[in-house]
């Protein structure tokens, strides 16, 4: 879920969750859309809120260091960079 697609997934469905939510007119559609403000903005602030259960941190990008996913901090991919233009590891 730390993820940049778990992200993605996570504040599509807090997103349709409002919107359905506020759509419908009655007070059961508002406690959804409230509802819905928590994985919209959980995904919209990099925050995993069920990562202590696993024994990972809080933070998405913390998660992403602990289990190895490098490069995908941003919501957007980014193009490639070129051979001549990346980073050399010296050891």
């Amino acid at each position: 879920m730390a993820s940049r697609t778990g992200r993605w997934t996570r504040m599509l469905t807090g997103a349709s969750l409002v919107v359905g939510g506020l759509s419908t007119g009655s007070v059961k559609g508002k406690v959804m859309a409230l509802a819905g403000l928590v994985p919209l903005l959980a995904g919209a602030f990099d925050v995993c809120l069920f990562g202590p259960l696993f024994g990972l941190p809080l933070k998405g990008e913390a998660i992403r260091r602990k289990v190895g996913l490098i490069g995908e901090d941003s919501l957007l991919p980014h193009p490639p960079m070129p051979l001549t233009e990346r980073p050399t590891l010296l050891h």
